[in-house]
């Protein structure tokens, strides 16, 4: 098998049959930290071209999110290639998919299937709702599961309407939070010798992610509202002008607050009663927020970022990206990485966020993302089929 020894999940393989985004980022957290993850599609039928919802597979996103793997094509439709799926399945560690419940049932490559071939297989699924209950055969993206989970109804201002996130954020959350199950569950086996099935949901993902929203709802009763740019229960903290651009501050808090009306000139507001505590300062929000406003749009965001954090008022720039990543401290941790594609050239993607003091981040990436099908021949050898049998498939329309 094709490994990366330096890194720490360097001795497991990986199926992957997910396509979109969620099982696709659960698979990308292995990758990329050394598992040798094999994606398993379905090879391209005449005149079907070879996109996905993520775009071409030459376009950012899709180079971004499957990269370090490798990819074989098998038609698990077909007996000889459910017969060769089951081959792989018996040597593998862990198996990945996203389809809706029923699929791998049909497929018989569910979790009861392969477990009687291979006791020891961590088997990680993602839905849209869930494997059971009554929305477990629905199609779940994540756009849908926002709106679902109450996340659209506590975002943006009131007056624009329930609000999307500008990322796919239950995707992406579903999709680690799948990968730490998957892991738990290799630790697990080491102790137990087992396999289990793993498995989560955008909705269950973007349910915790509400965290002390829900938590409000279910301890107080309280139905959070959309608060825009400010903290729904804490004051100040939020969006503000500057003379340049916006800058974010959060001084919640007694002694936050006092440091901050000392930095800004506004030590009048620390003894006024109407500021004299978090409750009070959240009621009297929208006047605040205007004296506030008044103060800072006086001087630029340096001066104010500046100002404000030596005196230990938590407070930064409203960047672009474009911005981001010419900031200092981004640039000194390296966010990005460089990944040779044999068809686009140099590339760069975003690493991973985790550090650890035995394994350093790699200064390029293994694999780019792959073409359909690009390592057929490479991963059956590996995996110790002759080359007559490989010839015999490829005739045969499996590959």
């Amino acid at each position: 098998m094709t490994v990366n020894k330096n890194l720490p999940l360097s001795k497991y393989t990986v199926l992957d049959l997910t396509i979109a985004r969620a099982g696709p980022t659960a698979a990308r957290v292995l990758a990329d930290w050394g598992a040798n993850v094999i994606q398993v599609n379905p090879p391209n039928k005449p005149g079907q071209k070879g996109g996905s919802v993520t775009g071409s597979r030459d376009g950012f996103d899709f180079q971004n999110l499957q990269r370090n793997k490798r990819s074989i094509t098998i038609d698990l439709k077909n007996d000889l290639g459910h017969e060769l799926f089951i081959s792989l399945a018996k040597k593998s560690d862990v198996i990945i998919e996203n389809f809706r419940a029923d699929v791998k049932h049909r497929l018989k490559i569910d979790y009861d299937s392969i477990n009687e071939i291979n006791p020891r297989i961590i088997y990680g699924s993602i839905s849209g709702f869930g494997q059971t209950g009554p929305y477990r055969e629905r199609p779940g993206l994540d756009q849908i599961v926002q709106g679902m989970s109450g996340l659209m109804s506590i975002t943006g201002m009131e007056e624009s309407g329930p609000t999307r996130v500008g990322i796919p954020i239950n995707d992406l959350c579903a999709g680690m939070f799948l990968a730490q199950g998957i892991i738990i569950a290799l630790l697990n086996r080491e102790s137990t010798g087992k396999g289990q099935w793993v498995h989560t949901s955008l909705l269950e993902a973007g349910i915790f992610m509400l965290d002390f929203q829900a938590s409000r709802w279910l301890q107080k009763g309280q139905i959070a509202k959309q608060a825009g740019n400010n903290h729904p229960t804490g004051i100040p903290q939020g969006c503000y002008k500057t003379s340049d651009k916006l800058i974010n501050v959060s001084a919640v808090g007694d002694r936050l607050f006092a440091r901050f009306c000392q930095a800004v000139g506004l030590d009048q507001l620390i003894d006024d009663i109407k500021y004299a505590t978090d409750e009070m300062r959240l009621e009297n929000r929208d006047e605040l927020n205007e004296i506030i406003a008044k103060v800072l749009i006086k001087h630029n965001s340096d001066y104010w970022i500046e100002k404000l954090n030596m005196v230990g008022v938590p407070c930064g720039p409203v960047n672009n990206i474009a911005e981001m990543f010419n900031d200092e401290q981004v640039k000194h941790l390296k966010m990005n990485r460089k990944v040779n594609h044999h068809r686009l050239g140099e590339l760069d993607v975003v690493r991973q966020p985790i550090n650890f003091s035995d394994y350093a981040q790699p200064d390029k990436l293994k694999y780019s993302a792959p073409d359909l099908g690009q390592h057929n021949r490479d991963i059956l050898l590996e995996f110790g089929f002759e080359e007559d049998y490989i010839k015999n498939l490829i005739e045969k329309g499996v590959l």
